[in-house]
């Protein structure tokens, strides 16, 4: 409650001086207007000296464009998060910055060659595919600030600029400190990037390019080792939960991350259509570049015996993966025609470790590094509402063999209702560690090489969206060689060391797996309910993909202008479900999750309840998470085995643009 004085401060504090200039309404784009008080910007319309909010384009690295949207709606609520993502498909550990557990799945593969691995570390870690691009007509900057679990703070800003209509740049980070409410499980991240956007004067060279430093520092406590008495009996001595017993007070692990990106275009040939500026016809030559170099580490101060012996006192393993890719491409396109691409591209990678192992029944290499040489052609046509899109990749030479197939059709029937079909197929190896990985703990090392082979990912999917009937989407997808982390079940488990043989696995029969996605929202006045329902069944002969059946979220929520119209405001209670299943379990070692068989977890309701305000292109937001945590006589939420979800919390934040 520290913080409800000081929101109805901002509140009444934005309110009363913004009487004159009353926000628009939440249903339409936020029609920002300006006059440059000197001449015309450098990115302004040459027939217009306004600004609207159109003016600031942010570009996706499908170059897919959007425009900078400052209106508050529930979207916008579900987005509030570490991630600024709607996190409807996970479920979120205890405390900020710590992993999410799956509730919902999509196997489909963008790249063609494995990761790292750790991939639990990797839910805030932004991908080449990640970064967005921005034209702006003037300097921008988006800021957004959320508190987090005791001490420290979540903080993600952005600026963008412009030099020339033609040169704009981006600088953002987002920063995250937060010491939770369990003992030893500290999070803290940092994501720097810094983006450039150009297009010469007569339009025929393009350039992007962005740099990227990531990191994720986490400290490990191994979770509740006396749930039973401690958190589950809901005993009043420990609602306090630093006083429960953890695990581990010693452990951490880290994934850090430097990217350098560069995508640029020479257009060779280029006719418009009479003397217009519509492009008929044009021939490129294009190259892309990125090289990145990344690694995982997990300490400890002293081995335990939970995760078996090891070969020396202090834990510190580390596992490096260095990676460089060149694409060069010819584009041709014809307003007849279409869009084609061919492409060809060399892959370099090294994944490493220290030294080479050498134990009484194996030798496990330090290194795996190679080249890899592939084709890939794209293709892109639009007739009207009519759009289909296609895409290929095929590996030639290498030792990760691979191939990747897309294509969709989209029919757009008018600003209402629109419906696409997609397929997709892939064959590729499994992340580096699932190949190779090397501990200081005995039973973490393994070389896989010559064993696993490439998974192999179908699926066909089905997508209708209507602001009549809403949104529904059907995905049915066939997996084979899954390859998952898991105990080993020829090994007995001692008492006390319950994750000393956890090992990579491949499933050798099929996996299937279907799942229908339905989002509606039904308005009555200033009332709305936001309905979203999710319905998965798997079918599979050994338990390696455990998802629950059913995940709701339903937000039945009030808005209404407030304060003569100066203020915008939205406030209601979110309602969250998913069915009890088999929840994969947590390893921090691998920075994994990994299958287990003996708890069904789940089945419980998540309440949260929020108040949002906007006032001009401030949205102000306030939520009280997971208030029926404490109904009931015991504690049944957890976010993994031994790991809860989180209590009770009232926590704030804004998200603020500037425009100058």
């Amino acid at each position: 409650m520290r913080y409800f004085f000081l929101v109805l401060l901002v509140l009444m504090g934005k309110s009363l001086f913004s009487q004159d200039d009353p926000p628009p309404t939440f249903q339409k784009l936020d029609t920002l207007t300006r006059t440059p008080k000197k001449g015309k910007p450098n990115n302004a319309p040459s027939d217009s000296p306004e600004i609207t909010i159109k003016d600031y384009k942010i570009i996706s690295f499908a170059r897919d464009t959007t425009y900078l949207d400052t209106t508050l709606t529930i979207q916008k609520e579900y987005k509030y998060n570490y991630l600024r993502k709607d996190d409807f498909e996970v479920m979120p550990f205890a405390n900020v910055g710590q992993p999410y557990n799956k509730l919902g799945v999509d196997l489909e593969r963008l790249n063609l060659y494995p990761h790292l691995g750790a991939r639990a570390k990797h839910y805030n870690y932004w991908e080449v595919e990640d970064i967005n691009y921005y034209n702006v007509a003037t300097p921008m900057s988006d800021l957004m600030f959320k508190t987090t679990f005791e001490q420290g703070q979540l903080l993600d800003a952005k600026l963008a600029f412009n030099t020339s209509r033609r040169l704009n740049f981006s600088i953002g980070y987002k920063s995250l400190r937060s010491l939770g409410k369990y003992r030893f499980n500290q999070a803290e991240s940092g994501n720097f990037t810094a983006t450039t956007n150009y297009i010469n004067k007569n339009g025929r060279y393009s350039l992007r390019a962005h740099i990227g430093a990531q990191d994720v520092k986490t400290e490990e406590n191994g979770g509740l080792p006396l749930k039973e008495s401690q958190f589950e009996s809901a005993d009043p001595d420990f609602v306090d939960r630093v006083k429960l017993d953890v695990r581990f007070g010693d452990a951490q692990n880290k994934l850090l991350g430097k990217r350098y990106f560069l995508d640029h275009q020479y257009k060779l040939i280029r006719t418009r259509k009479d003397s217009s500026r519509v492009e008929k016809t044009s021939l490129a030559l294009g190259h892309q570049f990125n090289y990145e170099t990344k690694f995982y580490q997990f300490t400890q101060a002293q081995q335990n015996t939970y995760f078996g012996e090891s070969l020396l006192g202090a834990i510190d393993d580390r596992m490096n993966l260095k990676t460089m890719y060149n694409q060069f491409s010819a584009d041709f396109y014809n307003a007849t025609l279409g869009s084609l691409q061919g492409n060809i591209s060399l892959y370099n990678y090294n994944y490493f470790t220290n030294s080479i192992l050498i134990t009484d029944t194996q030798t496990i290499d330090n290194q795996l590094k190679g080249e890899e040489i592939a084709l890939g052609a794209t293709y892109r046509k639009q007739i009207k509402g009519f759009l289909v899109k296609g895409a290929m990749k095929y590996n030639l030479s290498g030792a990760l063999t691979g191939n990747i197939l897309d294509a969709s059709a989209s029919y757009r029937f008018n600003d209402k209702h629109r419906v696409s079909a997609a397929i997709h197929s892939s064959s590729r190896m499994p992340n580096f560690n699932f190949l190779l990985y090397q501990s200081d703990y005995v039973n973490y090392n393994w070389q896989n090489t010559d064993t696993f082979e490439n998974e192999r990912v179908n699926w066909l999917s089905f997508d209708f969206e209507s602001k009549v009937w809403g949104e529904l989407s059907a995905k049915f997808t066939t997996i084979d060689n899954y390859a998952h982390f898991a105990l080993d079940p020829s090994t007995v488990l001692t008492e006390g060391s319950e994750q000393a043989t956890i090992k990579p696995f491949q499933e050798t029969n099929s996996v299937n797996h279907l799942k229908v996605k339905y989002n509606k929202e039904i308005r009555l006045g200033g009332f709305a309910l936001n309905n979203t329902v999710m319905y998965q069944n798997v079918e599979q002969a050994n338990n390696v993909l455990n998802v629950p059946q059913l995940v709701t979220r339903n937000t039945l929520y009030f808005s209404s202008h407030v304060f003569k119209k100066a203020m915008f405001l939205q406030t209601g209670v979110t309602f969250k479900y998913f069915s009890a299943y088999t929840m994969d379990a947590y390893n921090p070692i691998l920075g994994e999750f990994y299958i287990q068989s003996d708890e069904k977890l789940g089945g419980y309701p998540m309440l949260d309840f929020f108040i949002n305000a906007k006032v001009q292109q401030t949205r102000i937001f306030l939520k009280a998470e997971h208030f029926n945590s404490s109904f009931g006589d015991t504690n049944s939420f957890y976010a993994a085995p031994d790991y809860p979800y989180r209590d009770f919390v009232i926590r704030f934040g804004l998200v603020w643009n500037f425009f100058s």
